[in-house]
């Protein structure tokens, strides 16, 4: 009597859902009235009309795929269960495989069974046996029954024979065009403790594709979509694993990062924003040249030289690499097999000076405000670009001895290339992960922190009252976003565009990097211009109200 107890409600738990799915056709009005769709009469009640449904239905009638209205919802629901059930008349059908087992409710291990497109579903005795997908069915499933034997139905459907699956506006590609669905005694079943598993085999998948595990909800949007819910998505090399807490239809959908037309808009924004760079980057080292030339002060006055300097290699790393893009993104894909190495060696090479100068400008910053007295060091500009200009010279020839520069393409699920660059190949991908993400997140670690020690001193300062009121509250806080930028902020944003999810961050991130020889020339020539005698910069004025104070300590 317990156990009979404890079986009645584990049913009631496992499948309290079980209406929550075949309710689609309530919403339809009984009476006289007759509802149609796809020139089908479609009745509350269903008179064993659903055998009679044609099984290519959705592909000679888009209504049934679009339409939101009571009678197609309930048709889609009855053209499912339909498929799902997958009936001895269906057999042989076309886009449509299924296997029928009866499994004892004493089943003393999972289920295990294997699919693919081309030879549908089948039991085997290990998940290892074999290439094919893989299906491992919790006896959970069955020992919650009432019934001693449970009829249970896996399909394999190819959605494009079938034309089915397709939600309004999906990005996404649906692995081999294969659904898989699982149904045990005509039930909904879910809120599984041990979930399902099923393993999606697959060839590599490109860089800039995510596979995504989905069930077909049928109540979502106007005529079904894919869903997560309930699914946790495990990703390899070669196969992917769907975990999941409920029965029904489930598929791998790759989706790109971004489609084809993402990709062109964000390759127009970044040549425009490369074009604009360039420009002002040239009026930045000219703003540089005519106030070396037209006022003592930047001459004679170390801190200043310095600082400049140092400021004008960022701008000329950053116009270099602005114009190795535009010259990358122009010949590559006409450029031959040693100029494409070279190009992508060129790029390589300026961004990781943008890298290196980016972090001097931290490490020049931690000098002046840290280590602030007795700090001198002969030749320190010169020593500088030896570092700032040699050392991504040397990544580079190493890198270019293992052969790491060639063809690189950007490519979408349909292998459809959207991009074609000269730049770091395919077979090298751990030079880029090492030599460009790893090297920057030390740099902006760094200097994240320089920048938060930086900000602590200016507020110890202004608190103490060394600082009096000769800066601007504004041309303090443009100091603050100028050094924000020097430091390498808007490389940062690249790390969170990962993902569809994530597409507004990737233009922004396009924008601002493109655009950041803009900004800084925007920077220097208000902190420095017109009113020289008041602009030996918002820094230097702190620097040297820092030294007295430092002076007087020791």
């Amino acid at each position: 009597m317990k156990h009979m107890l404890l079986d009645t409600v584990l049913l009631f738990l496992l499948l309290s859902d079980a209406a929550g799915g075949q309710d689609s056709c309530d919403a339809l009005q009984r009476g006289d009235r007759i509802e149609e769709c796809c020139n089908i009469t479609v009745e509350p009640e269903e008179r064993n009309e659903a055998p009679g449904l044609p099984l290519d239905l959705p592909r000679h009638c888009a209504e049934l795929r679009r339409s939101s209205r009571p009678a197609c919802r309930c048709l889609q629901a009855r053209w499912l269960r339909l498929v799902q059930m997958a009936g001895p008349a269906l057999s042989g059908t076309d886009g449509l495989q299924a296997l029928h087992l009866n499994v004892s409710r004493g089943l003393a291990h999972d289920l295990l069974l294997s699919f693919s497109p081309a030879q549908g579903p089948m039991t085997i005795s290990s998940m290892e046996e074999g290439k094919a997908g893989k299906i491992r069915l919790p006896r959970e499933v069955f020992q919650s029954l009432s019934s001693q034997t449970a009829h249970m139905v896996v399909t394999v459907l190819n959605i494009q024979q079938l034309g089915m699956f397709e939600e309004d506006n999906q990005m996404g590609q649906v692995l081999d065009d294969t659904v898989v669905g699982i149904m045990v005694e005509d039930l909904y079943v879910s809120g599984l403790q041990d979930p399902v598993h099923l393993t999606f085999a697959h060839q590599q998948l490109p860089p800039n594709v995510t596979p995504l595990c989905v069930f077909w909800e049928p109540n979502k949007g106007q005529a079904g979509g894919w869903s997560t819910r309930g699914c946790v998505t495990l990703p390899g090399d070669k196969e992917t694993v769907c975990s999941c807490n409920h029965l029904t239809f489930f598929t791998l959908l790759l989706n790109p990062a971004l489609n084809t037309s993402m990709v062109q808009t964000l390759v127009a924004v970044a040549n425009t924003g490369c074009g604009v760079a360039v420009a002002f980057s040239i009026f930045t080292i000219a703003f540089y040249i005519f106030l070396r030339c037209s006022y003592q002060q930047f001459r004679s006055e170390e801190t200043l030289r310095t600082n400049l300097g140092l400021h004008m290699n960022l701008v000329s790393s950053l116009l270099l690499l602005n114009l190795a893009f535009l010259l990358n993104n122009g010949v590559s894909s006409r450029a031959m097999p040693g100029l494409c190495s070279a190009l992508g060696g060129l790029t390589h090479y300026c961004l990781l000076c943008c890298f290196t100068w980016t972090a001097l400008e931290g490490s020049h910053l931690y000098l002046l405000f840290v280590k602030v007295l007795g700090t001198y060091i002969h030749h320190y500009l010169a020593k500088l670009c030896l570092v700032g200009w040699g050392f991504p010279a040397l990544v580079v020839v190493v890198a270019g001895a293992m052969g790491s520069y060639g063809e690189y393409s950007i490519r979408m699920t349909d292998q459809q290339t959207v991009v074609h660059l000269c730049w770091i190949n395919s077979e090298h991908l751990l030079v880029h992960y090492i030599t460009n993400c790893g090297y920057f997140s030390l740099v902006f670690l760094f200097n994240t922190a320089i920048f938060g020690v930086v900000a602590w001193k200016n507020c110890h300062l202004w608190s103490t009252g060394m600082v009096q009121g000769r800066c601007k509250a504004w041309r303090v806080a443009l100091a603050v976003v100028g050094l924000f930028c020097l430091l390498g902020a808007t490389w940062a944003l690249a790390f969170l565009s990962y993902g569809s999810s994530s597409v507004p961050i990737l233009y922004l991130s396009t924008i601002l990097n493109s655009l950041q020889g803009l900004f800084i020339f925007i920077w220097l020539v208000v902190l420095y211009y017109p009113k020289m005698e008041e602009t030996t910069n918002s820094l230097s004025h702190i620097i040297r109200n820092d030294r007295t104070v430092a002076g007087s300590q020791g």
